[in-house]
């Protein structure tokens, strides 16, 4: 979090290897975030570079009371949310593997790890938005349910009924997966 803080510091300063620094150590979590959002890996990298262009208009008048990972996962749900607004784009199922880097060498771990992951985008996309939401900024993006019920503008209970019915939607889809 320091390093962040140092980095953006830089950054507002006028040092594009502080940019490059910040994109590199982030792109692959705000992809994740943008892609649990969207389910579409080219839309979810169209929302990570959207971000990154509105970080450097807006550079001058940021102002951090919390986290960068937690203030730019926020940032990338709104921007996705807006896509799918935009756009009246239904959710639909990722037809590869969505941008997770992974450290397992052997292909089969890989290949394992890759048919979980579209196993649950694919769950994810059948949520609501706003349960979709409220389950990614709470477990990929870290927050906690008061952040994220004041950075959506929404009551902590709503968030906290979000997440619940998320995950029990999830379990059941994710059962039935398994199940088939």
């Amino acid at each position: 979090m320091l390093e962040d803080k140092i980095l953006l510091w830089r950054f507002k300063r006028g040092s594009t290897i502080a940019l490059e620094r910040i994109y590199t150590k982030h792109k692959v979590y705000l992809t994740s975030v943008a892609t649990a959002l969207l389910n579409d890996t080219h839309a979810a990298e169209d929302a990570l570079h959207d971000f990154f262009v509105l970080l450097v208009q807006s550079a001058d008048s940021i102002k951090l009371n919390r986290s960068f990972k937690a203030y730019s996962a926020v940032c990338v749900a709104n921007i996705a949310k807006n896509k799918l607004k935009r756009r009246k784009l239904e959710p639909a199922a990722l037809e590869g593997s969505c941008a997770i880097e992974t450290e397992y060498p052997e292909p089969v771990l890989l290949a394992q790890q890759q048919e979980q992951t579209i196993a649950i985008n694919k769950a994810l996309a059948k949520l609501p938005y706003e349960q979709r939401e409220a389950v990614t900024l709470h477990l990929l993006a870290g927050m906690t349910f008061a952040q994220i019920a004041k950075s959506t503008d929404t009551s902590i209970n709503t968030i906290q009924s979000r997440y619940r019915y998320g995950l029990d939607k999830l379990k059941t889809l994710l059962n039935n997966e398994v199940i088939k």
